[in-house]
């Protein structure tokens, strides 16, 4: 593997606009006069590199041009663009299918729809009663501390099923606000120097007004991002609360929403109980809210810009935030928003889809995509999640799983995986993410990822290697370069000398970068319990890094779990007092409240569950199987009863739902990227613990292949040490990202970069060190990190939390719940699984429920 050696510094996160479009034009040109003239077999990897490299300069032009337009101060905010409408910069259709190699099955476009007709009446009903400004019932109120106005919680949609679900607020920070016209005058009557109480009436928005924020980036109330926060924690239900205003100090707008998930229930006219919340409509309660606010938005009853929604969220809810993103403005959901009444998408007469809202007399499109997306420990895709599980733990040859059946299932199950992938026909353009991937010397080549098996030459991983992993291993060596890199970012850290006692003042203040990450490496260091920067709330972040308890295990040990993130995600206390701390997916996404570091992080605890508890239960029991566990079911008897339970439930889902779609599908964020109708973001960025156990790190990895091949500037991070939703460190925070990526992609914007570090002075209080000795097995020399593939696994798999292979993929586990129906909670989804079970039945059985 080279791709340490060579690596540029550039990456796909840090693509330039200044000479991109010129640069990218050339090559287009050069292909439409040239490379068509070739022969079919020596032009597809050149058509791939043209057509993607336009794409994305295509999507960072339209950005740049179309979304600094300025409202007019007495009728409306900016009409909506699209960064999707780029895509058909490339005109010859014949080249863009023959550049795109992956052959993921997408999500076929919905084109009519099963509901009936709305009416002009029920457009205009829709439109007027989600208008903020004919809404009687909303309240705004002042917070002096953070200078921002919050709405109170109001209705996303026309028709709720669960009121205290669908709902959504706003907090607008004060310095785009002169006040709130209460008498309908058009000028403010309260206003924060004589503010007293919450009061109705409607914004009075200073155009003219400028937040200059701490990264430097200026924002106007024509011009601000808006961030929508996902809920969702363990895809469950999210009830309505109040915008957090966390983010007014950088010039966003912030919107919370609430969201009906897995387990709501809710009553008939008759009075009958039935489940609801399943798939798709967690998700599609998030994208109402996305357009009700840019509806008002339009109409001018709030700031911001509709062309820079930005999602994010944390767990389950860093899921729906890249779900956002992946499915943007898709028709498939547009049943079941038309069904909630949400605004701007409605059926024709002939049963198309409308998506435009009138403004002003006007029909304007709207849309329920996103720019960008920050995604915390995004527990998605669930559609590969057992198998890709499974491959990560049994590339791990001193891995000790729980049971032998879980050990057989988990070397099918990385059959299966290989099978998958190759079938998906994956590339990635070598110089989008800086890697010699394939070997060559160079970072000139599209590559085709590729899993291989050989037992011999790739003894040391089960027999696996290919560039797909050569791909996950170059990952692994960017983001321990980067940690190590920002090292002197760390503040009131420990240091210790070789010997284990602490050093003094004065050589803290001497030591180098380098040697810091040598310190680091031999577990020299007790990290201070600070908490990190600007989590998903952006403010504070979830949680702080949570003291010494660190990353142990390390290659050939299973000792320790992701430790340092013992605070838990919820931004205020962290978490609830029964899961001893711990970031669990129940126990709250990032929190919309005060977003400021956990409280109760417990210095030194190793020991993170999965928040669900520790034993087998049934779907309404909540509970999920732990990672000690070594019962293969709780739920069945037999091997027979077991398999044929997976394959009513799979059948029955296959069969689709009420709108004849399949849930699964919806739900598979691979499927919507790049498919007909769905909006690609311009940047992602998804941001996972390097050794957390509730996701494997192949699902980001997929994640990232199948953005960059579809023109977004896709961004994954595996933090180094970091558990389940990790708090942003070494001054980074979500606010930055969002700042850089505003400069990086907006005419006129500020190029930001992240402030130097102001190295440590004096040292720590710590008496010991608690760090782990990882240097024998990872190496640090002149900014690139070294360590093998084998390592890389083993150094995942210390981290487990929950049962492998997967999600509890015997029993009912957390991440099923959202595939279930009107009578059950719970349906087993995974076709996968099923095909693995039906093939191997007969050494499964006897592997079954066995002791050891």
């Amino acid at each position: 593997m080279h791709c340490q050696e060579i690596r540029d510094a550039t990456t796909v996160s840090n693509f330039s606009l200044e000479n991109a479009e010129n640069k990218v034009r050339e090559i287009f040109i050069f292909h439409q006069q040239h490379i068509r003239k070739e022969p079919l077999s020596m032009r597809k990897r050149k058509i791939t590199a043209s057509i993607l490299a336009f794409s994305l300069s295509a999507g960072l032009a339209a950005c740049g041009t179309n979304s600094q337009s300025v409202p007019n101060k007495e009728t409306s905010a900016p009409a909506e663009t699209t960064v999707a409408e780029t895509a058909a910069v490339a005109a010859d259709s014949n080249v863009v299918e023959e550049s795109s190699k992956n052959t993921t099955e997408k999500l076929s476009a919905k084109t009519t729809s099963s509901l009936n007709a709305t009416t002009s009446d029920d457009k205009a009903a829709i439109e007027d009663a989600l208008n903020l400004a004919k809404n009687t019932e909303v309240t705004w109120s002042y917070d002096s501390e953070s200078d921002s106005w919050t709405m109170s919680i109001t209705s996303a949609v026309a028709n709720p099923e669960l009121p205290d679900y669908q709902g959504v607020s706003v907090n607008v920070p004060g310095a785009y606000i002169k006040g709130i016209d209460t008498d309908g005058d058009g000028k403010e009557d309260v206003t924060k120097d004589n503010y007293s109480d919450a009061v109705n009436g409607t914004l009075v928005i200073d155009y003219d007004a400028e937040i200059t924020n701490e990264n430097g980036q200026t924002y106007t109330a024509a011009t601000a991002p808006v961030v929508i926060n996902t809920g969702a924690a363990g895809y469950s239900a999210q009830e309505n609360k109040k915008a957090s205003s966390g983010n007014a100090q950088y010039g966003y707008i912030n919107v919370a929403c609430g969201n009906r998930g897995k387990q709501s229930t809710a009553t008939d006219a008759d009075g009958n109980e039935y489940y609801t919340g399943d798939a798709p409509l967690c998700l599609v309660d998030q994208k109402n809210a996305i357009r009700y606010v840019k509806y008002n938005i339009l109409l001018g009853n709030l700031p911001g810009n509709v062309d820079y929604f930005v999602s994010t969220g944390g767990s389950g809810g860093g899921a729906h935030a890249a779900m956002v993103a992946a499915t943007s403005n898709n028709s498939n959901y547009y049943d079941y928003e038309i069904e909630a009444g949400a605004v701007g998408v409605y059926v024709n007469e002939d049963g198309s889809y409308s998506t435009v809202v009138s403004i002003n007399g006007k029909e304007t499109a709207i849309s329920d995509g996103v720019w960008g997306c920050v995604a915390y420990s995004a527990i998605t895709s669930l559609q590969e999640a057992d198998m890709a599980m499974a491959f990560e733990y049994y590339l791990d040859k001193d891995y000790d799983f729980n049971t032998a059946f879980q050990k057989q299932l988990a070397e099918y199950l990385s059959a299966e995986y290989m099978d998958y992938i190759n079938d998906q026909n994956l590339t990635v353009d070598e110089s989008a993410v800086g890697f010699d991937i394939n070997g060559d010397g160079d970072t000139d080549d599209i590559v085709d990822l590729t899993i291989e098996y050989d037992e011999d030459k790739y003894a040391d991983t089960n027999g696996y290697g290919g560039t797909y992993l050569n791909f996950y291993l170059c990952e692994f060596h960017q983001n321990l370069e980067w940690y190590l890199g920002n090292i002197d970012y760390a503040e009131d850290w420990t240091w210790f000398n070789a010997d284990g006692t602490a050093m003094t003042d004065e050589e803290v203040a001497a030591m180098t970068t380098e040697d810091k990450a040598q310190a680091f490496l031999e577990g020299r260091y007790t990290k201070s319990s600070a908490g990190g920067m600007g989590g998903p709330d952006g403010a504070g972040g979830p949680g702080g890094m949570g003291g010494p308890g660190g990353m142990a295990g390390g290659p050939g040990g299973n000792a320790g779990g992701p430790g340092g993130m013992a605070g838990g995600p919820d931004g205020n206390a962290g978490g609830p007092t029964d899961m001893n701390g711990a970031p669990g997916d129940m126990g709250g996404a990032p929190a919309e409240n005060a977003g400021a570091p956990a409280d109760q992080a417990k210095e030194g605890d190793d020991t993170v569950t999965s928040g669900m508890g520790s034993e087998v239960g049934t779907p309404d029991a909540g509970t999920t199987q732990s990672a000690s566990s070594k019962t293969d079911s709780s739920n069945y008897s037999t091997y027979d009863e077991m398999v044929e339970a997976y394959a009513a439930d799979i059948a029955s889902i296959q069969a689709g739902d009420k709108y004849g779609n399949n849930i699964v599908d919806l739900y598979d964020p691979i499927k919507a990227i790049g498919a007909e109708t769905t909006e690609a973001p311009t940047w992602t960025r998804i941001l996972m613990g390097a050794a957390e156990g509730d996701m494997s790190m192949f699902a980001s990895l997929n994640l990232q292949i199948a953005w960059l091949n579809n023109g977004t500037d896709a961004n994954i991070e595996w933090q180094w040490d970091g558990g389940h939703v990790p708090s942003e460190i070494f001054g980074s925070s979500l606010a930055l990202y969002i700042d850089e990526m505003y400069g990086e992609y907006v005419d006129g914007a500020a190029k930001i970069t992240k402030a130097r570090a102001e190295k440590q002075t004096t040292n720590g209080t710590s008496e010991e060190a608690s760090g782990k000795d990882i240097s024998d097995w990872a190496s640090y020399k002149d900014g690139v990190a070294s360590f093998t593939l084998a390592d890389a696994v083993s150094y995942r798999t210390s981290g487990a939390s929950k049962a492998t292979p997967g999600f509890d993929v015997i029993d009912y586990g957390q991440e099923t719940y959202e595939f279930g129906d009107s009578e059950n909670d719970s349906r087993h989804f995974d076709k996968y699984l099923l095909k693995v079970l039906e093939e191997n039945e007969d050494t499964l059985k006897e592997l079954f429920n066995k002791a050891d």
